[in-house]
């Protein structure tokens, strides 16, 4: 048995309506916790379990890459914006995974607690487990769980066998484990920035100057139907 391990990619989904740091800093944080060798940011086109961006696709792309690009370890995948109807992880990570056939990869799809609890909502989401390891956040304002027994039978069921605390064992094998990652929780949220915004008032400091700028230039959220 080959002692050589997997290289471990982070793929981090979200509408980014916008992108913020709290969002930011929890990528941050994962780089060092699971050393990972990049994040992917992969904005979602049309999602089908939450209402539609406000923002339109091409503003939500560029505020992403304003907010990232001198990351060397943050990179913007937007494939789910290039795709026609819905927008579905399992079909992002078949994707990556014929894309990275035949290199030592693992991918961390990282999920808050609160998409969490509601996976079996998901398309395909058993499917999850076959393509990616799960590494789950934290998010202020949004249930925890301090015991596996309190998740939803059926996915307490699907995880029984996946948990694990020991960042090596993710390296070890190409999906299948479910790490909790303790994070910084910075109580920030894209609707109080949009809501902010709106009402004309200081949205500074909880986003980059840079994306907060392009949404002051292009009048992104002044109106709410405007960039749809």
């Amino acid at each position: 048995m080959s002692d050589e391990t997997f290289s471990l990619i982070g793929i981090y989904g979200g509408t980014f309506d916008p992108v913020h740091f709290g969002h930011l800093r929890v990528a941050e944080e994962l780089i060092e916790i699971l050393q990972l060798d990049e994040i992917r940011f992969v904005p979602a086109g049309h999602p089908r379990l939450r209402n539609e961006p406000i923002a339109s696709q091409h503003h939500r792309k560029i505020m992403l890459y304003e907010a990232i690009h001198d990351n060397k370890k943050f990179f913007l995948d937007d494939r789910e914006l290039r795709r026609s109807g819905e927008s579905y992880s399992v079909e992002s990570l078949r994707e990556l995974r014929e894309e990275f056939k035949g290199k030592k990869v693992a991918f961390c799809f990282i999920i808050g607690v609160d998409a969490f609890l509601k996976l079996p909502n998901w398309y395909l989401w058993r499917e999850l487990f076959e393509l990616s390891h799960l590494v789950i956040v934290n998010r202020p304002g949004h249930i925890s769980f301090e015991h596996h027994a309190c998740l939803p039978p059926k996915l307490q069921e699907a995880c029984s066998d996946r948990w694990t605390d020991d960042v090596n064992a993710l390296k070890r094998v190409s999906s299948g484990f479910v790490f909790t990652a303790v994070t910084t929780l910075l109580d920030i949220s894209s609707t109080t920035i949009r809501a902010y915004i709106a009402a004309e008032k200081s949205a500074r400091y909880l986003l980059p100057d840079n994306v907060l700028n392009y949404i002051g230039t292009h009048h992104v959220y002044t109106r709410e139907n405007e960039n749809r």
